[in-house]
């Protein structure tokens, strides 16, 4: 049978802290299993310390994996990212329902050729779905995603979180005891409205 199979894995793991690393990772993992546990057939499992594999129930479940994905690294100040592919492909074997191991079938072979692959581009993102169309729509959306998200920086992510949470520049600045001049500027130089605006895009496309 056919799956939506979502893989990632951690762009240059090899130059960070691997114990510091390890234990972020396993930690979002954990914490998008507890949260989104509805989303999988198979959960968020982690495979070779620096990647993970999962079988979601949709291609709009997997891509709203990813970008909660994405937040929770912003909301917890982590300082990794990663690369994605949701793909559509076969499983021939029974899926484990509590960990992604153990399942044989092309699509996770394709997947993970496919997540390889992504290590010589820049994108961080690549959605392949039964619909050829669907599939350009949604990528040609995450190449514009990712260009406002990784336009953030490590210092960047608490106002960001903030703005994530509660929108309007004014309590953003209530929260954080800012003036609400200055977080009126930072809204616009981080494009938190662009953002939100292709955010959006995306789930109408999948709608």
């Amino acid at each position: 049978m056919k799956y939506y199979i979502l893989m990632a894995d951690i762009i240059e793991s090899s130059r960070k802290t691997s114990a510091a690393l390890m234990q972020d990772f396993s930690e979002i993992c954990n914490h998008m299993n507890k949260n989104f546990r509805n989303y999988f057939h198979s959960p968020i499992t982690i495979t070779l310390g620096d990647e993970f594999q999962s079988i979601v129930k949709s291609i709009k479940e997997g891509v709203n994996i990813i970008v909660e994905f994405e937040e929770t690294i912003i909301h917890t100040k982590k300082g990794f990212k990663l690369r994605y592919v949701l793909n559509y492909g076969d499983i021939n074997t029974p899926i484990n329902r509590k960990r992604a191991h153990g399942m044989l079938g092309s699509g996770l072979t394709e997947t993970r050729d496919m997540l390889s692959g992504k290590k010589q581009e820049r994108g961080r993102f690549l959605i392949k779905d039964r619909d050829p169309v669907l599939s350009e729509k949604i990528n040609q959306a995450f190449f514009i995603y990712q260009s406002f998200i990784d336009g953030w920086k490590l210092k960047d992510y608490g106002i960001v979180s903030a703005f994530l949470k509660y929108r309007d520049y004014k309590r953003v600045a209530d929260v954080l005891i800012k003036n609400r001049s200055l977080m009126w500027k930072r809204e616009k130089s981080l494009k938190i409205n662009e953002y939100l605006a292709v955010k959006k895009l995306i789930n109408l496309i999948l709608e």
